[in-house]
């Protein structure tokens, strides 16, 4: 924490960076992480300021997935030629 000319506590930019948690390596681990901090905000045991941070690390977490999912998309998109089909045997009723 450092102090401003008029004597407040701020936050230096390399405190903010030092808390931030890593970026997930892999889908898997983003879903396991958030699938972790979504039971420790259910077990009803987290303080305010830590539910408030692991909603924070959990909407980064679902930015992530997102983000991976849309890309998947995109890439089965141009291998079927920029038309989404269902696989055989999906939602059949067979």
């Amino acid at each position: 924490m450092r102090f401003n000319g008029a004597g407040m506590a701020t936050k230096s930019t390399n405190d903010t960076k030092a808390a931030s948690p890593p970026s997930p390596t892999s889908f898997e681990a983003a879903v396991s992480e958030l699938e972790a901090v979504v039971a420790a905000m259910e077990s009803g045991q987290l303080s305010l300021e830590a539910s408030l941070s692991a909603y924070r690390r959990g909407a980064e977490l679902l930015r992530f997935c997102r983000a991976f999912l849309d890309d998947a998309q995109q890439q089965i998109k141009v291998l079927e030629g920029e038309s989404l089909r269902d696989f055989p045997g999906a939602d059949s009723d067979d």
